[in-house]
């Protein structure tokens, strides 16, 4: 990105460069105006204030080069004035400058300028012309230097009004630092307040902000704990209630009722078992009892307890990763189950891919073969409770926590998790990082 464009940006989106901006077009423009009403009120009244003295000063220097007039005199009042001498007459001709150029003709018509350089001219008894004015060499480089003055005193102003617009607007980065974490539900650190006892109106923001992140985690809080509650208190009955189920005589009579109400009540414990899963998971220290984990021989066992076809690449030097292995055999599952859930009848058997990154992490992909998801479903499909309208149609369409836990147990150990359509099927893919590669004794 080219500099103007950078420049361009930071414009558009920076709040700081916008009012340093605003702050120097402000500078410039009372500047401006302080500087042509000086010049206006100048050329009104001291003009003919200090006509008087100018032209009894020019009277002193032509007497001073005399009459006739004399060039040493003429050389020695430049060497000493920044002044300009043109003598023009019947004896003497002379220029103290002589390749200094002559005035435009359009301004020595001009009025104001005919009558200014009738003031500094003067006439001598023998008819010689003595006209004075300013040495180019002042105009030359005295505005050059304050040009570089102006300019260097402009840049230092700039340099100073953002260093001060920074440090009054450095609050609110800490206000998005904090939005940001509290966006990730991290609530332990709160943003600071600057001058506490006596904050200003960004003050009174983070504060703000502070109190709305500790009312959201309270009711974050009180979902959690009621929802821990509630699934405490659903095993009893519901193991009460399958102890009940399984105890009815198996005669053809009660055999139907009994098997559906197994499957319900199999239904709701599973339910809660992931319930309880999902609150533990998305804590912000999940407790995770880490071993020394072989992935392959991991995926097989949860294969053989699955008991369906599923096509296997496995890579055979895949490292081993410290990991949870009871959380990886219920991710391995339910990824398996999902495939096999919604895997076409007709087509091939899901795939499932363990294979080892070049940064020596593992990447763990699950791909069916079914008709997929719209792109708009792709980023709800690891939300809590949904599920597609293709799978609510189903008996067998899951509660919609499946996925979720999922990808809880992926970023638990802080690997990711996706979904993509795989035309045709979905492909889910888990990235589990080096940092839990297993180093040997």
């Amino acid at each position: 990105m080219r500099w103007h464009r950078r420049a361009r940006h930071a414009l558009a989106h920076s709040l700081r460069v916008r009012l340093v901006a605003l702050f120097v077009l402000l500078a410039l423009a009372m500047s401006a105006i302080f500087l042509g009403g000086m010049q206006y009120a100048l050329s009104l009244g001291w003009r003919d204030a200090a006509r008087p003295l100018v032209m009894d000063y020019v009277d002193r220097l032509a007497a001073e080069i005399g009459s006739p007039p004399s060039v040493e005199r003429a050389q020695a009042l430049v060497a000493r004035l920044p002044l300009r001498v043109t003598i023009s007459g019947p004896l003497v001709n002379w220029r103290s400058q002589a390749l200094e150029p002559q005035m435009p003709q359009q301004m020595r018509e001009n009025s104001r300028w005919s009558q200014e350089e009738h003031l500094l001219e003067r006439m001598t008894a023998d008819g010689h012309r003595i006209q004075f004015g300013l040495s180019s060499a002042v105009w030359n480089e005295r505005p050059r230097y304050i040009g570089w003055a102006t300019l260097s005193l402009l840049l230092l102003f700039i340099a100073l009004a953002y260093r001060r617009v920074r440090r009054l607007l450095r609050p609110l980065d800490d206000i998005r630092a904090g939005a940001l974490r509290f966006g990730a539900g991290d609530f332990g650190q709160a943003i600071a307040v600057r001058h506490a006892h006596r904050p200003d109106e960004l003050g009174e923001l983070a504060g703000t902000i502070n109190t709305m992140a500790a009312d959201i985690q309270q009711m974050l809080d009180a979902k959690r704990s009621l929802l821990l509650a509630i699934s405490h208190e659903l095993r009893s009955p519901l193991t009460r209630a399958r102890l009940n189920t399984e105890l009815l005589p198996e005669t053809p009579q009660w055999q139907a009722s009994r098997m559906a109400l197994l499957r319900d009540l199999a239904l709701m414990r599973d339910l809660v078992t992931d319930l309880l899963e999902s609150e533990r998971l998305s804590a912000r220290h999940a407790a995770l009892h880490c071993e020394a984990v072989d992935l392959n021989l991991l995926a097989h066992e949860v294969l053989a307890g699955l008991g369906q076809a599923v096509q296997l690449e496995l890579a055979p030097d895949l490292p081993q990763l410290q990991l949870d292995p009871a959380r990886m055999r219920l991710l391995l599952r339910n990824l398996l189950d999902n495939a096999l859930r919604h895997n076409a009848a007709a087509g091939p058997a899901p795939v499932l891919r363990l294979f080892a990154t070049p940064q020596r992490g593992v990447e763990l992909s699950v791909r069916d073969f079914g008709s997929g998801v719209s792109p708009a479903q792709l980023s709800q499909l690891a939300q809590p409770f949904y599920r597609p309208d293709a799978a609510r149609a189903r008996d067998d369409g899951g509660v919609g926590l499946g996925l979720y836990l999922c990808k809880l147990v992926a970023l638990a150990h802080g690997g990711s998790f996706s979904i993509a359509n795989a035309g045709p099927g979905l492909c889910i893919t888990v990235y589990l990082p080096a940092s839990h590669l297993h180093k040997a004794a």
